[in-house]
């Protein structure tokens, strides 16, 4: 699976961005995708994720309410919607695919097998 992200920019606090992750290789439909993010000096951290149905969502304590992640299947794209955008968003984001299980606890980045390149958020205070 080759995995590209895009959207990421620079924005105001408040602000809002749609990054994408779109995917090619594999059949998407099997996979379960994911996004993190790696701000300068710390170690990188789950977002969000969400299985190959959209029936199992799940989010980070510091993103809930804010962010969502979705995914169209039939172009094979998951996007991260994120608002009210605060500067500790600032970091390079990830997305991520991981085979669906049910055994898997996909908060945890060592269960993911397939990275993309991530695309730099910045927040302005």
């Amino acid at each position: 699976v080759q995995l590209q992200a895009s959207g990421g920019g620079l924005v105001q606090t408040g602000g809002s961005l749609r990054l994408s992750c779109a995917a090619s290789g594999r059949t998407f439909t099997s996979y379960t995708m994911g996004w993190f993010r790696q701000a300068s000096g710390k170690e990188r951290e789950f977002v969000a994720a969400m299985t190959t149905s959209g029936a199992g969502t799940y989010y980070a304590d510091s993103v809930k309410g804010r962010f969502t992640i979705s995914r169209d299947n039939g172009k094979s794209i998951a996007y991260l919607q994120m608002n009210t955008l605060k500067p500790e968003d600032t970091a390079v984001y990830y997305c991520a695919s991981t085979y669906l299980s049910a055994r898997k606890n996909y908060r945890d980045q060592d269960v993911y097998d397939y990275w993309g390149q991530g695309t730099q958020v910045t927040v302005s205070s």
